[in-house]
């Protein structure tokens, strides 16, 4: 069996679909599709479901997935074992994290990595969704559930809080409420659309403010932000976003504020290479310096 078709395997599983898999690859259609079909041929059964809506991985199928990944995983040691003995890491790694997280703290706090690493490419995917998690197309991701340990090495990462906040202009022309009452009966909220909302330690907005007028409504926290600093409403936000703004200020900050939880997960197979102990030691040594953040005990 030629190996290299699993490397087409496992990326067409992560995508779902042909002209991203190839995308990925850099490589045309063609290609995966004879790569994948060689495949099946050499083992005797159909590795994917051909439906309109992409490729879907058979049961056979994923028989097989953790043994490539086994196997990319083995390659990829390789390699870094070969570059650290010169002394730096190069190639391209992925995280995947919460938009505001990713957006306000992690990227900003990449210079020192790549100041010593300058072979290292990284690609940071911001997303609140948890599907690209179960997708498995990462090597390191920050995450606001918990997932399963069984095929991620998970750590407890930081704790942070969310808080109300509102412009000045927007307290001017509506007051500041004196109460959780008031805020929720007489004043617009900023907030997730509900209906794609599917991260569940943020479905909170019920819990913290029953019945409030959440009316407008966007699909990531940087929206939020920024309806928030135009005056549209209160928004709750986390305190690494809203206290780092001087264009906003507090509303109840002691009344409603809630504390959730940022995870660091790394696929098992992909947790001793160097490249990925870098990124997570960096990721550590970044909340453990930044005030609004809680980090795990050591």
């Amino acid at each position: 069996m030629d190996a290299e078709n699993l490397r087409y395997l496992l990326e067409v599983a992560r995508t779902g679909r042909l002209r991203d898999a190839a995308a990925q690859l850099q490589v045309d259609e063609t290609t995966v599709s004879r790569r994948i079909s060689r495949l099946e041929q050499e083992l005797g059964v159909r590795m994917f479901d051909r439906t309109p809506q992409g490729w879907r991985i058979t049961e056979p199928g994923r028989l097989v997935i953790p043994h490539a990944e086994a196997i990319e995983s083995s390659v990829s040691r390789a390699l870094e074992a070969v570059v650290s003995r010169a002394g730096d890491l190069s190639g391209t790694a992925r995280i995947l994290a919460p938009d505001g997280f990713g957006a306000n703290v992690l990227v900003p706090g990449m210079r020192p990595l790549l100041d010593a690493h300058p072979g290292l490419s990284l690609e940071v995917i911001t997303a609140t969704s948890h599907d690209l998690i179960t997708a498995r197309d990462f090597d390191v991701a920050v995450t606001l559930e918990r997932p399963s340990p069984r095929a991620a090495a998970v750590q407890h990462l930081a704790d942070y809080e969310l808080r109300c906040y509102a412009s000045r202009d927007y307290l001017e022309r509506h007051g500041t409420p004196a109460s959780v009452d008031e805020l929720r009966r007489d004043h617009a909220l900023i907030w997730y659309v509900d209906a794609l909302l599917d991260v569940q330690p943020l479905r909170i907005l019920d819990e913290l403010l029953p019945r409030a007028n959440a009316r407008l409504q966007t699909n990531n926290i940087t929206g939020q932000h920024s309806a928030t600093r135009a005056g549209l409403g209160v928004g709750l936000l986390p305190t690494y976003i809203g206290d780092a703004d001087p264009s906003l200020v507090g509303v109840l900050p002691e009344e409603v504020r809630v504390s959730r939880t940022y995870w660091l997960v790394v696929p098992r197979d992909l947790a001793e290479l160097l490249r990925v102990r870098e990124i997570t030691q960096a990721l550590h040594a970044l909340v453990a310096e930044h005030p609004l953040l809680t980090p795990r005990a050591r």
